[in-house]
């Protein structure tokens, strides 16, 4: 194996996107990937993003995924005025991630998972190492000051639609023991609060 210099520019790439303790070497066209990775704990970033009209949803995908989401799950939220139908709603929120991934010369572009309802969110959220769901209350905790679980797992952000999160599916996440979070004193706009969101955590979590 020979440390080429394609070799040398993956491995860079990889430490800077990743923060990987991994070296890169070629053998016979091939790129092998070595190192030790074990004692490296990995905390998963993932945005439910309420579906939103017009071109807001995509502006809200290719901005999280400029700042470094893992996971973007499309929810159809009870105030949600767009109704997806068919795969053309979420085949361009692929797009959108790829070419947001690519600008910004991410190692991979994030997932983004079918369209969800109130329920599997709800679901997902149970199975969190930290749920957490963005609302406007002044009793909410604010993001910056908010406990975050130790270790592995996935931190899952719920962010609601242009109407908001109802009083129901609040109560259905909280029962699920996600957590109410604020940014601060202002309302953002559902295609701004979640990477204004993801900001924070990347900041607590030592990704910026």
């Amino acid at each position: 194996m020979t440390a080429t210099p394609l070799a040398a520019e993956v491995e860079r790439r990889l430490h800077e996107s990743a923060e990987l303790h991994i070296s890169v070497e070629e053998d016979e066209g091939r790129l092998v990937l070595t190192g030790i990775i074990g004692p490296i704990l990995f905390t998963t970033l993932v945005v439910v993003q309420g579906i939103a009209k017009g071109d807001r949803g995509e502006l809200a995908v290719q901005a999280m995924t400029e700042v470094g989401v893992d996971e973007i799950v499309p929810w159809a939220a009870a105030r949600s005025v767009a109704r997806w139908q068919g795969p053309r709603p979420h085949e361009r929120w692929v797009a959108t991630a790829r070419e947001a991934a690519k600008q910004s010369r991410r190692a991979w572009q994030p997932a983004v998972a079918p369209m969800t309802s109130t329920a599997e969110v709800t679901a997902r959220l149970a199975e969190a190492g930290t749920a957490l769901v963005l609302h406007g209350s002044a009793a909410a905790a604010r993001l910056s000051t908010v406990e975050l679980s130790a270790g592995t797992g996935d931190i899952v952000l719920a962010v609601g639609p242009e109407g908001g999160i109802t009083d129901d599916e609040l109560a259905a996440f909280a029962g699920a023991g996600a957590v109410p979070v604020r940014l601060g004193r202002t309302v953002l706009r559902t295609s701004t609060a979640g990477v204004a969101a993801l900001s924070v955590l990347s900041v607590r979590l030592a990704r910026w």
